[in-house]
This record gives structure tokens, C-alpha cells and sequence, in this order.
């Protein structure tokens, strides 16, 4: 089989000729920057600085030489954009705290403050207050909470969230029709689609670090109250975030066609290490509707397969997500409280393809020897690979201060 294929018979749930594996083809599947130029460096590839396509999370772009180093099956077509809201385009040398020379968009904008802290500015304009702020020993930016007083707000979701999402741009069309038909001839990949804009809700998303002046609550913390204060102000604007997105999917059928073989709906997490963020009530009345409307599209439209990210412990709403129409999940984070890997094969197996658990990126990853990686790997695999159903990466993002060898380690493991 050739990657595609291997790719398109796990998501059918048959027995490739091998574990199909991802680094980097989607935005919770990559690696940092940093771990990504040392992984360059130990695999003795060209030297040159790894490109930060995704700010936030310092994600580099794996190029095509470390992708067939490590055995890589998955290609990602990327948004043109950042989550800063400028785009990817016009590269421009930046140095990362710990010393890692990078490529950034030219759209990147940036201060410093005496104690060494980094601010970056929405659309790269400096005028505005900063979106995100890393610490001087950092290695990510964290979302800067740009709230107003809402003391005598009136709550209109649709006043509050206008800038929040908008329809493909002529531009935008273009860039994927032209992009997807470059990664789909030039490679023998899988093509994953990163949409991820059907992620009601998204906590990522509420700070919006691409908005100049953000409306409305932007607080984590008040977004969540807010489910229970003001709940026909969310649904609100998950009715209007749905209708913009269900056109955006249809102009991006148009733009990739069935060159994707799986695209990402959803990034919104609803678990925690040791249970869910919200009830399985409040997702049955918030989310699963919308769910349920972009991945019901999906199915009647396309010949993809639905993706959805959600960390943590999941299994008290897998039903809900399979009879919303989920096809595949991601991350699969074993460490979280009954994440038991061998009991999620067992009881979804059959209707749930999984992506992701292949090794602990928070312990075992980072800390561990690569020994530790080897063996926890292999066992991850033996269990979840068994009759297909299984796309191998790390449980989440490879982190920056991950050691190459165990980087290398991991993947030799998955099909050693």
C-alpha cells in the first residue's frame, strides 16, 4: 500500500499493511518548533530554520524530508491563516526564548517587555492592545483575556460575536483549491483537511487573539457560567457560528473535492484528566445539535470522515459523539481517568476510528528514556491496531523540550 491507501483502509476499518502514522498533518498532531529543528538536526537533514505555521502552539511545519524520515503517511492542508489572524505567507527570521531560530509569517508582530515576556498583536497591528503574551522562559503563547465590563451589557450574540467568523474570501477559496491539488499530486498522502471551524464553543477560540477589540464574554471562566446564566445568548451564537460554517464547508467542498480523505470539525475539548469539563446533559443540549448539523452535512455531501479533537476523558459522552456522527477521534489521552485503551478498542472499535495514542507526550515523551518510549508504544499499538481502526500519532502535540531520540524512538516503535 502506498500512504493513501494505508490511511484510507484504517478509516474503513480494515487491516492496513501497516500502522498508518502522523506527524504534523493537522494542528493536533504536530510538534513545536523547537523539538521539530532537533528532530531535523538528529534525523542529519539539511539545516535550515523550521517555519512556525501556528503561533499559538509554536507548531513547525513538518516538511516533506522529515515526514519520510519518520515513515509519515498524513499531509495537512493547512488554513492560510494564524490563530493571530495574520497569514503564512512573506517568512521572516524570529529566535524562539530558548535560542531556536525559526521562520515566522510576515504578519507576526511583536513587543518585549523589561522582564522578558513577549506580547503579539492581533493582525500584526501594533496600535491594538496585544492577543497573547508568552513568558520570558516560555515555549507557547497563552490567549490574553480582552474582556469589557458587561456590568450593563445587553447580551446579543450577534452584535457580540460579528467578527468571530466570516465566509471564505474569493482568496481563500483559491488558496485550498490550488494548495490541496499541490499536496495531493506531489505526494501519495493522505490529505487531512484542517477546518476545525465547526468547533462550537471552542475555548481555544472565545479569547478570539485574531480581533482587535473583541465583544462580549471572552472570559473562560464566564464562558462556561455563561451555559447556565445565559444560555440562549450561547445558542445564539452557535446558531449563528453554524450558519456561517455550513456555507464555508460547502465553498470548501468546492475548493478540495474528495482529494481529503478525513477533515477536522471539531477542536473543542469536553474532558479533563479525571472526567468530563461539563456534564453529558449540558453537551446533549449545547453541543450535539450543532454537532450533529456539520457532521450530518458531511456525510450527505462528501466521501470524508468526520474528525473530532476532544482531550481528556471522554467516554461519558463517545455515544453521544458516534450518534452525532463522529467518525474519528483524537487524541485519545489513555492517561485520563477511564481512558483505558484496551476497553475503548473493545466496546468502540467497530463504530470509532482512533488517532492518536500512541505514547504520553505530558510524562513518557519528554521525561522518559527512550526505552520507556519504545515499550509503552508498542504496547499502545498492539492493543489499538487490531483489525484497523487505528492512526498512530502522539496523544496531542510532540512538546518543545522533548528529547529527539525519544521523538525517534516513538516512531520506529510503531511499526518495529
Amino acid at each position: 500500500m502506498n500512504s493513501r491507501e494505508r490511511v484510507t483502509a484504517a478509516l474503513q476499518h480494515k487491516q492496513p499493511d501497516r500502522v498508518p502514522i502522523d506527524l504534523g498533518g493537522s494542528v493536533v498532531t504536530g510538534i513545536h518548533a523547537s523539538a521539530l529543528s532537533t528532530l531535523r538536526e538528529a534525523l542529519g537533514l539539511e539545516a535550515r530554520p523550521v517555519k512556525v505555521y501556528e503561533p499559538m502552539m509554536m507548531l513547525g511545519l513538518v516538511e516533506d524530508d522529515v515526514r519520510e524520515a519518520i515513515g509519515g503517511d498524513v499531509v495537512g492542508l493547512n488554513s492560510p491563516g494564524t490563530l493571530l489572524g495574520y497569514r503564512n505567507e512573506n517568512w521572516k527570521p524570529w529566535r524562539l526564548p530558548n535560542g531556536t531560530e525559526v521562520l515566522m509569517g510576515g504578519g507576526f508582530a511583536h513587543t518585549t517587555a523589561p522582564d522578558g515576556t513577549i506580547y503579539a498583536y492581533p493582525r500584526g497591528d501594533l496600535s491594538a492592545p496585544p492577543s497573547a503574551q508568552m513568558p520570558s522562559n516560555g515555549l507557547y503563547f497563552d490567549n490574553i483575556i480582552r474582556q469589557e465590563d458587561l456590568s450593563d451589557h445587553e447580551f446579543d450574540a450577534r452584535k457580540d460575536y460579528a467578527d468571530q467568523y466570516a465566509i471564505f474570501t474569493e482568496d481563500e477559496c483559491r488558496y485550498y483549491e490550488r494548495t490541496v491539488n499541490e499536496l495531493y499530486e506531489r505526494t501519495d498522502c493522505a490529505v487531512f483537511g484542517n477546518f476545525f471551524l465547526g468547533g462550537v464553543g471552542d475555548i481555544f477560540h472565545i479569547p478570539a487573539a485574531w480581533i482587535e477589540q473583541p465583544k462580549g464574554i471572552r472570559d473562560l471562566e464566564e464562558w462556561i457560567m455563561a451555559h447556565h446564566i445565559h444560555p440562549g445568548y450561547v445558542k445564539e451564537f452557535f446558531d449563528m457560528q453554524t450558519e456561517i460554517e455550513l456555507q464555508n464547508l460547502e465553498l470548501y467542498r468546492q475548493a478540495v473535492g474528495d482529494k481529503i480523505a478525513v477533515i477536522a470539525i471539531s477542536g473543542t475539548d469536553f474532558g479533563a484528566q479525571h472526567g468530563l469539563l461539563i456534564s453529558p446533559d449540558c453537551y446533549r443540549e449545547f453541543y450535539k445539535p450543532y454537532h450533529t448539523k456539520f457532521n450530518n452535512w458531511v456525510h450527505e455531501n462528501t466521501s470524508w470522515k468526520v474528525f473530532f479533537h476532544t482531550c481528556g476523558s471522554i467516554v461519558d459522552i463517545l455515544d453521544d459523539l458516534i450518534e452525532a456522527g463522529v467518525d474519528v477521534i483524537n487524541p485519545v489521552q489513555f492517561t485520563a481517568a477511564k481512558m483505558d485503551l484496551a476497553s475503548l478498542k473493545a466496546r468502540y472499535g467497530d463504530h470509532l476510528v482512533f488517532w492518536g495514542g500512541g505514547v504520553d507526550p505530558q510524562k513518557t515523551l519528554p521525561f522518559g528514556t527512550p526505552q520507556e518510549v519504545t515499550e509503552e508504544t508498542k504496547r499502545n499499538v498492539q492493543i489499538m491496531s487490531d483489525g484497523g481502526g487505528y492512526v498512530c500519532s502522539s496523544v496531542h502535540n510532540i512538546q518543545g523540550p522533548t528529547p529527539p531520540e525519544n521523538i525517534i524512538a516513538f516512531f520506529r516503535a510503531i511499526n518495529g
